[in-house]
């Protein structure tokens, strides 16, 4: 006879597998880089980064605007890069 029943384990194992998804953040947040908190030589390309960031975070909301199908996301987002670094 086992410690604990089958059904109070399979239980177990759901609510930690529930814990674990949850407590995990989200893959596609990443942190705005801020320039200010950068050692001054390295400022530049942290300003550069940052604007990259916004550039592309722009470009995701507008994909997720129009339903972009996650087939034809990336594609989607290189082209709507091209055309913002297109315009400066």
């Amino acid at each position: 006879m086992s410690l604990f029943p089958e059904a109070h384990l399979k239980q177990v194992i759901i609510a930690v597998a529930a814990v674990a998804l949850l407590s995990t953040s989200s893959a596609r947040s990443q942190a705005l880089v801020d320039p200010s908190k950068v050692a001054p030589e390295y400022r530049e390309a942290a300003e550069k980064r940052r604007a990259e960031q916004i550039r592309q975070r722009e470009c995701a909301q507008k994909a997720d605007l129009v339903k972009v199908l996650p087939r034809d996301r990336t594609d989607f987002l290189i082209h709507c890069l091209d055309g913002m670094a297109a315009k400066q």
